[in-house]
């Protein structure tokens, strides 16, 4: 098949089809329901996170409106709902205070590219090997760049310059101390503790957009002297490319590359987290999210977004469950999100215009404060030290760096320790051979157990090279799982030392698989050229019996 051909049949695969589709007449009064419930959460959501990424309240609510319903219409998952999300927000933050909104808009764009690319190379799966506790690593290290970040606008004062969180949240404290005023503080304050406490309580309650509402009636009432978001233009911009600056791509390509990776893991996770919420409801038919879909779908609405002032957006796990729980069916739910959030972009501007921006910090904190699962996190500790290590030190890693630095940090991290693992699983066992065929211990057996791998090879070429006083040394291979270069060199070295020191080796049980790495380096050459391979072990012990010299009896003395 020509390349045309194969670039056809991926597009095949990821573009929505006419069954698809057709899910959104399953139940649209659900859905309409859902979509609804799920706008009112999302609506100070998108505003926040467009705020705190820098590029402001107008650029969250375009995210959530346009990348929401291109994401919902081509997406791989049924009920995810696409946004600005706090994750991304995290990544977003210094591109803004280094390249400004144009340089945003145009990661946003490059980062929608390489995810449809992904797409039709079909990366979707390999984004499933990402492990456990770097994931909630960099949740928990998010959840505290999120806080960090609401500082200045919970305490009411400009946000300091710096791009280290940790920092500009020390140098907006040491600002508020110098000059303390109290009513962004009340404000923040109280929205956060009406959402986790009335959250908590009522779980089904929309207590972020009350506590807005709230909020922003009352520093109208007395006149709080307090920041507002300020003036939105009523509408969505018209689309256009006049951020772009072809100049600047090779220096935002490294950022691209980081919101790419981070959009696709956020999106997988929170599909991932929607097929496990409905994999019992009858009225869902069991489905289960399309990966490569999926990314397909969120690369479109990043390639959109930016045109009509959006800025980089991903599935959005809350949302997700928010609309999950409130019995959405189809992505006909998340289309009624994306279409209210419009409706409030076109005709509530002016409202949206008096909300403080400490009320909006407020929300934020309690968002990051949500995102910490307690109860997970102990429960992953408690598997062990290694796994605690690994989310330890992939937020910390998140707090001192960023996300990219942090997800390397905790795969390399939880690399070693599944290496150090395998090898720990490899092992050699000396297996019991009869009286009548071990000669007065002239042949000895062995069983390789597990992978022969580079993190291993090394300590059972020790071991085996310890046989003591043999004459034949039968090694049995049938047990062996794996091979790589490494281990088949090592093995060489081994039976090369066992050769000088003139014991003859014997290999039974080679699976065909595993031939190849040892036939590429001439590790069976010799062996095989004199008939010491055997399928099985019993042939390898009767060749040993036969081709042992006789021992000659002792002499008997006289007396």
């Amino acid at each position: 098949m020509n390349g045309a051909g194969v670039i056809g049949r991926r597009l095949r695969a990821v573009l929505p089809d006419r069954r698809t589709l057709a899910t959104m007449r399953r139940d649209p009064r659900r859905d309409l329901l859902a979509g609804l419930t799920v706008a009112i959460v999302a609506l100070p959501l998108a505003l926040g996170f467009g705020v705190s990424s820098g590029a402001g309240a107008a650029a969250g609510l375009a995210t959530a409106v346009v990348a929401g319903a291109i994401a919902a219409v081509f997406g791989g998952s049924g009920l995810q709902v696409t946004g600005p999300t706090g994750a991304m927000t995290v990544v977003l933050v210094p591109i803004v205070a280094r390249y400004g909104t144009g340089g945003v808009l145009t990661v946003g764009l490059l980062a929608g590219l390489l995810l449809v690319l992904l797409a039709l190379a079909g990366a979707g799966r390999w984004m499933a090997y990402v492990p456990v506790p770097v994931i909630e690593g960099f949740t928990v290290g998010i959840a505290g760049v999120i806080g960090l970040q609401q500082v200045p606008g919970a305490l009411g004062v400009a946000k300091p310059d710096g791009e280290n969180p940790a920092v500009v949240a020390a140098r907006a404290v040491s600002a508020f101390a110098s000059s303390p005023h109290w009513a962004a503080v009340l404000l923040a304050v109280g929205v956060a503790a009406l959402m986790l406490i009335g959250g908590r309580l009522r779980p089904g309650v929309p207590f972020s957009l009350i506590a807005v509402v709230a909020a922003t009636v009352l520093a109208k009432a007395v006149d709080l002297p307090v920041a507002v978001i300020g003036h939105l233009p009523s509408g969505l911009p018209s689309p256009s490319l006049g951020f772009l600056d072809l100049s600047a791509v090779p220096a935002l390509l490294p950022s691209a590359l980081a919101v790419a990776a981070l959009g696709a893991l956020e999106s997988l996770m929170s599909a991932t987290a929607a097929d496990a919420m409905t994999a019992n409801d009858p009225r869902r038919g069991g489905e289960r999210h399309d990966s490569d879909r999926e990314l397909f779908g969120q690369g479109l609405a990043n390639l959109v977004a930016p045109l009509f002032g959006g800025v980089a957006a991903t599935g959005a796990i809350a949302r997700t469950a928010v609309n999950v729980r409130s019995g959405a069916v189809s992505r006909l739910a998340a289309l009624v999100h994306a279409a209210v959030l419009a409706v409030v972009v076109f005709a509530a501007a002016p409202l949206v215009a008096d909300i403080p921006l400490a009320a909006l910090a407020g929300v934020l904190i309690a968002t990051a404060v949500r995102m910490v699962q307690a109860g997970a996190l102990r429960a992953l500790a408690r598997t062990g030290r290694g796994e605690a290590a690994v989310l330890a030190a992939t937020a910390a890693a998140t707090l001192a760096f960023d996300l990219v630095t942090a997800v390397g940090v905790g795969l390399l991290l939880a690399g070693a320790l599944a290496l150090r693992a395998v090898a720990r699983a490899a092992r050699l066992e000396r297996l019991p051979v009869s009286e009548q065929d071990h000669a007065g211990g002239r042949i000895a057996a062995y069983r390789l157990h597990g992978p022969l791998l580079f993190a291993a090879a090394h300590r059972l070429r020790v071991e085996l090279t310890a046989a003591d006083h043999a004459e034949v040394v039968i090694l049995r291979m049938s047990r062996v799982t794996a091979i790589d270069a490494s281990g088949a060199t090592v093995l060489g070295e081994a039976l090369a030392d066992l050769h000088r020191r003139g014991i003859r080796v014997l290999l039974s049980g080679l699976h065909p698989e595993h031939r190849r790495p040892l036939d590429a380096l001439g590790i069976l050459d010799e062996l095989q050229a004199q008939g010491r391979l055997f399928a099985t072990t019993p042939e390898a012990l009767a060749y040993a019996r036969d081709t042992l010299p006789a021992v000659p009896a002792p002499a008997v003395g006289t007396r």
